[in-house]
């Protein structure tokens, strides 16, 4: 078996934890929306019960990727740090009275099942963290950004020595 499917209700039962670190070139979903597949992500799940004695993970992601500004267009390094509590339902029904019950914003509830992809809540987690238009605090100078790119001769300019 997968080291890294779990069975949800079990691994919340036994009150586990597991721990390592994935590279950013392994999550494709989040790789379509950085830079390039460079980096490393650190990411911690715990299983526990809450105080209604529902089954929780507890899980952090933290590292960093490599996005795109979209202001000046040029990429730079965002640190990724996440935490967030699932609590783990049956089924749709049993999601939706759990949601009504806790009325917590700050904690989501999802269906959990035997089969349960580690690395599928670890790529969910990076991808709400990534914001949602990037962007430096404070775009480099322009004589910088014009070291990042990469000057290229306008496909137009083919055009221009045609018409001469």
């Amino acid at each position: 078996m997968n080291p890294f499917v779990i069975d949800a209700f079990e691994f919340c039962r036994l009150s586990e934890r597991r721990e390592a670190e994935i590279a950013v070139a392994d999550l494709p979903r989040l790789v379509a929306d950085c830079v390039d597949a460079s980096g490393v992500l650190h990411w911690v799940l715990i299983g526990a019960a809450n105080k209604l004695d529902y089954a929780q993970l507890t899980l952090s992601v933290s590292g960093e990727v490599k996005v795109l500004c979209q202001r000046c267009l040029t990429p730079y390094f965002f640190q990724i740090r996440s935490e967030s509590v699932l609590i783990l339902a049956s089924n749709e029904v049993q999601a939706d009275e759990i949601d009504a019950l806790m009325d917590d914003e700050a904690i989501d509830v999802i269906v959990g099942n035997k089969a349960l992809n580690i690395f599928d809540l670890i790529e969910d987690e990076a991808l709400l963290a990534l914001p949602f238009s990037p962007r430096h605090e404070i775009c480099p100078e322009p004589a910088i950004v014009g070291a990042f790119n990469n000057i290229r001769e306008s496909p137009f300019s083919v055009i221009k020595t045609l018409k001469q």
